[in-house]
């Protein structure tokens, strides 16, 4: 056994050897200089291959869908299962917000018992029911407004024009359209 740099002789004609040998140089000078030009051709090409299989691929499934014939059943109970389930979620939304809603329903309700309980009992005991709602409807607003933000006082405003009407012909401006004169031209005449 050789420990150089060669593999040993296998029995091939030396000039088969230098063919190879010319071939392995021009390969590798090749690859030397454009080698991520073809490393990025073959990838390019490779990407291209699948959009194109991808294409003919569905063109076969609008054929097919277009001659009338069945769809896949895998697909379809796929698809209807999908459905399925989206109603679902979206039913138990509906539930969720209807409860919310039958809640605060209950608790008005219930504060408008409350609020007659107690015009009742003011009314037993001879005390001006007005009163009595006025303050617990401060206390509700009062409750309310700590709850959430204080809206801001609208300042007064003026209308923008007063009593202007354009078609009125009154308070504006040099613009008022007059009729022209009875006669024209040709009456002097």
């Amino acid at each position: 056994m050789e420990l150089g740099g060669e593999a040993p002789d296998l029995g091939r004609p030396p000039l088969e050897e230098e063919a190879v040998q010319a071939l392995r140089q021009s390969v590798g000078s090749l690859l030397a200089s454009y080698g991520w030009y073809l490393l990025l051709a073959c990838v390019a090409g490779y990407l291209l291959l699948q959009k194109l299989a991808e294409k003919t691929r569905a063109q076969r499934r609008d054929r097919a869908h277009a001659a009338g014939a069945p769809p896949e059943p895998d697909v379809v109970v796929r698809r209807e299962e999908a459905l399925a389930a989206a109603r679902f979620r979206m039913q138990e939304q509906l539930n969720e917000q209807a409860e919310k809603f039958k809640e605060k329903q209950r608790q008005l309700e219930e504060e408008k018992r409350r609020q007659k309980v107690a015009v009742w009992e003011s009314m037993q005991e001879g005390k001006s029911y007005r009163g009595n709602l006025k303050r617990n409807q401060q206390e509700i607003e009062s409750a309310a407004s700590a709850s959430s933000t204080v809206p801001k006082p609208k300042p007064n405003k003026k209308p923008l024009r007063g009593g202007y009407n354009p078609l009125s012909g009154e308070g504006g401006g040099t613009c008022a359209w007059r009729p022209g004169r009875r006669g024209g031209p040709s009456s002097t005449g």
